[in-house]
C-alpha cells in the first residue's frame, strides 16, 4: 500500500508542478498609480497608464508570461485565431490572472466577436475591478453590441479611475468634453 501512494504521489508531482502561482500582488502600486492618474495631469496620464501596463502584463509565471507575450504578439500581427489560441491556453492555465481575459477579450474585439469579448472583460473586471483598459474596452464592446447606455457609464466608469483617457470622445457630446 505504502508503494501504491508513493507511486501515486510521484506520478501526480508534475500536474502538480503545472498549475499557475498566484498572480504578484500589485494592488498598492496600482492605487498610487490611480491616485496619480487622477490628481495628474494630461501630459503625465501616460507615464501613469504605462506603468499600470507594466503592473496588468505581469504574468504570475514564466509559463504564463510567454504565453501572455506570444498572443500580444500574434494581436499585433492581426492573427486574431492564433492569439486567441495561445491566450486559450493562458486562460486555462492561469484563470485567475486578468490580463489573460484582457487580451483575449482584445483579439475577440478586433475581430468583431464583441459578444466573446464582453464574457472576456467581465471576467478580468471580476479578478481586477480598476483595470482601466478592461473597464473602458467593456464601454467599446458595449458600443459595438448597441448597447449604448451601459456602454457610456462604462466610459464613465473608467474615466472615474483616468480622467485622460481618449474613450472620452464616444461619450454623448454633453458630456465628452469636459475634463
Amino acid at each position: 500500500m505504502k508503494k501504491l501512494v508513493l507511486v501515486l504521489s510521484l506520478c501526480a508531482q508534475p500536474a502538480l508542478s503545472q498549475s499557475c502561482p498566484p498572480a504578484p500582488d500589485h494592488a498598492v502600486r496600482t492605487a498610487e498609480l490611480i491616485e496619480a492618474l487622477r490628481s495628474g495631469s494630461a501630459r503625465e496620464a501616460p507615464v501613469f497608464s504605462s506603468a499600470l501596463w507594466v503592473l496588468w502584463r505581469d504574468a504570475p509565471d514564466q509559463k504564463a508570461q510567454d504565453l501572455l507575450d506570444q498572443g500580444i504578439g500574434h494581436i499585433g500581427e492581426q492573427q486574431f485565431d492564433k492569439a486567441k489560441i495561445v491566450l486559450d491556453e493562458l486562460v486555462s492555465y492561469c484563470p485567475e490572472f486578468a490580463e489573460g481575459y484582457n487580451q483575449r477579450a482584445f483579439a475577440a474585439f478586433l475581430s468583431q466577436d464583441y459578444a466573446g469579448a464582453l464574457i472576456d472583460l467581465d471576467a478580468a473586471i471580476a479578478l481586477n475591478p480598476v483595470h482601466i483598459a478592461a473597464i473602458s474596452g467593456r464601454g467599446l464592446t458595449l458600443l459595438g453590441l448597441g448597447r449604448k447606455e451601459d456602454a457610456y457609464q462604462a466610459i464613465r466608469d473608467a474615466l472615474d479611475l483616468n480622467p485622460w483617457l481618449s474613450e472620452r470622445r464616444f461619450l454623448p457630446p454633453d458630456e465628452g468634453t469636459d475634463i
